[in-house]
């Protein structure tokens, strides 16, 4: 008959050269009595008894390895959660050089200037010579000129004659008013009006010619009263 397992000397000594615990200091009696009390006393789950009705702390208050695990495994998806809403913000906050509506403009870079605008024109011409007599010049008659202004004369010329505005009573606005006309016309219109540089004059206008017989001329006085009863000025 062989010898029993628990009497083999041969195999005594060969599981006590492979225990990795055999250089250490023997355990407490009293600490092992109670791991072992603990450990006959801990209900485990079984097919019989669902996990989620297994208490979560042994008799002596403290937690089971299976509640360590379910924390450890909370904190993993806590932590995930906070991870992908800061990543998500960060980018969302990234800014795109797509179309260039969400970059935002340098303050060191200096800013190109804008190109001023060019002065609007309105283009006239001298009357016609005519041998009909010139009717007085009334507020009712000076009302129906499709344009009139007060402006002063930059220039004169054997064909032209160039206004400033300064003050639009009838017709589209405009900086700056030329009366273009051949010479011997110019000279018929520079004499009607007297026309100088410098001076400022009121004139109207209908039909894309100046008016004359009194409907334009110096800005004096009488006239400048004339305008302003015919368009309220």
């Amino acid at each position: 008959m062989s010898e029993p397992f628990d009497d083999d000397p041969q195999l005594r000594e060969r599981l006590r050269a492979t225990d990795p615990a055999a250089s250490l200091a023997p355990a407490d009696p009293d600490r092992v009595a109670r791991l072992l009390e603990a450990t006959m006393t801990t209900e485990h789950p079984t097919s019989e008894h669902p996990t989620s009705e297994q208490p979560t702390t042994d008799p002596g208050g403290r937690r089971t390895s299976l509640t360590w695990l379910a924390a450890a495994a909370a904190v993993v998806v806590v932590g995930g959660v906070a991870f992908a809403a800061t990543t998500g913000d960060d980018e969302d906050q990234t800014p795109t050089a797509g179309d260039g509506s969400s970059e935002t403009a340098d303050p060191s870079q200096p800013s190109e200037p804008s190109e001023p605008a060019e002065p609007s024109l309105l283009t006239l011409a001298a009357p016609a010579a005519t041998t009909g007599r010139c009717m007085v010049p009334t507020a009712e008659a000076l009302a129906t000129q499709e344009v009139a202004f007060l402006g002063t004369v930059e220039q004169v010329d054997e064909e032209t004659v160039t206004l400033a505005v300064e003050e639009q009573y009838a017709g589209a606005a405009a900086d700056e008013v030329r009366v273009e006309a051949p010479p011997e016309q110019m000279q018929l219109l520079v004499g009607a009006v007297e026309f100088r540089e410098g001076g400022e004059y009121l004139v109207s206008a209908t039909d894309g010619a100046v008016s004359v017989c009194g409907f334009s001329g110096p800005a004096a006085p009488d006239l400048q009263a004339l305008y302003e009863q015919a368009f309220g000025g």
